[in-house]
């Protein structure tokens, strides 16, 4: 969103300008971190001309933010001053939207703000927790250490998805391509074969043959009806899912999806474990630390029940007491945590647990894309068989009686 605003500086002057941030607050906070005495501020209704359309088409991805944390990591440590390496950094991306948020950045750190505030005007690509990082490594005076270890982090995540995806990338393109096929067969093939033995008053047919006139005369009746209801349900499935009870049973069933379920499950649970154990190790308070790890879990169970471990040791509990309790957390981690809340090596425990279950998803995928391969073959092997079960043999039967 777009502001207008005009505002008194520290010395007396008006100045009047825009300024594009995610909401009023954070336009407000951006302003009041420069030291500005804001006098209005309103939203600038926009058209369909003035649209960015770079901030859709050339969005900066995970790779872009890893690329751009870790060299100003270089930066810091080759003590060049903060405002220049960003002002070199927005020189050298060639996506202009990225290009923008670095010198936004770069002018609110010129201005007088710290690094994490004028991160935090932009949370769609700088998370909580890559700014309380941020602002762990300003305070303590180690911020080169900290953005390495983001930039490491973000490789890791990366080098994982890129993982899933790749596992997942092959049998979904052969599920497509057998579906567009069905489709072509279904409506333009198999009627013309299949009119071979209406025409010819062909009654005793295999069962195979009987199904498929069936399925085959059904869609080509009811085309358009199937289309709308197939669209229209994952139209509906979708606007489902954006609601708060949808995110809910949709986050649910990802952990306890056949297969793929404990790979996500894991996937969580090193998460987890691993953003607790970095935020508590850079000295951020324990509720802060759960807060934050919540927020970044992306999974609306998870959330709830760190919610919940916050509530607990806010009220002087523990977490492993609220983690036992709920079935998405396996025994062994909540068995970890109470040790390590009970030695004081919180932060070591949460490091071991991640390590573990980072390794145990590595091993399921790997032999989930093991097994992909042959279950597709499998399937493909079925769907001929099917096929020339229900039309080559009729037709041969057919052509031995003539």
């Amino acid at each position: 969103m777009n502001f207008s605003y005009k505002v008194k500086t520290q010395n007396g002057e008006i100045i009047e300008g825009k300024i594009e941030a995610r909401d009023e607050s954070v336009a407000v906070d951006t302003l009041q971190n420069k030291g500005y005495l804001i006098l209005s501020i309103e939203q600038l209704e926009g058209d369909i001309f003035s649209i960015d359309l770079n901030k859709y088409f050339q969005k900066p991805s995970n790779k872009d933010i890893v690329i751009f944390t870790r060299q100003l990591s270089t930066l810091i440590d080759a003590d060049m001053p903060l405002a220049e390496g960003l002002r070199t950094l927005a020189r050298q991306f060639e996506k202009p939207t990225l290009r923008k948020i670095i010198s936004e950045i770069s002018d609110d750190v010129e201005g007088g703000s710290a690094l994490s505030s004028a991160l935090s005007v932009h949370p769609q690509y700088f998370s909580s927790f890559y700014i309380k990082l941020v602002q762990s490594g300003e305070v303590s005076g180690k911020l080169h250490e900290a953005l390495l270890y983001l930039a490491n982090h973000l490789e890791r995540s990366q080098e994982i998805n890129s993982k899933i995806k790749g596992a997942l990338a092959y049998p979904a393109f052969v599920v497509f391509a057998l579906i567009v096929v069905t489709g072509i067969m279904v409506v333009y093939v198999l009627p013309q074969l299949l009119a071979i033995f209406k025409d010819v008053g062909a009654n005793d047919l295999p069962l195979t043959t009987r199904m498929l006139i069936w399925v085959t005369t059904f869609v080509n009746n009811y085309l358009y009806y199937l289309f709308t209801l197939i669209f229209g349900s994952l139209f509906l499935g979708w606007r489902y899912i954006k609601t708060s009870e949808g995110r809910v049973v949709f986050d649910n069933f990802k952990i306890n999806m056949p297969a793929l379920g404990t790979v996500v499950r894991n996937l969580y649970l090193a998460r987890i474990s691993e953003s607790l154990s970095t935020l508590i190790k850079s000295g951020i308070p324990i509720l802060d630390a759960i807060h934050i790890t919540s927020d970044l879990v992306g999974n609306a169970n998870y959330q709830k029940i760190l919610l919940d471990a916050e509530d607990s040791v806010r009220g002087g509990g523990n977490i492993s007491d609220v983690l036992s309790r709920y079935k998405e957390i396996p025994p062994l981690m909540s068995s970890m945590i109470a040790i390590g809340e009970k030695t004081g090596k919180l932060d070591f425990m949460l490091e071991h647990i991640s390590k573990f279950y980072k390794s145990e998803s590595d091993t399921t995928i790997d032999n989930i894309a093991t097994l992909i391969e042959p279950i597709l073959v499998l399937i493909l092997g079925v769907a001929v068989a099917v096929l020339v079960s229900a039309i080559l043999l009729p037709i041969y039967n057919l052509v031995n009686v003539t």
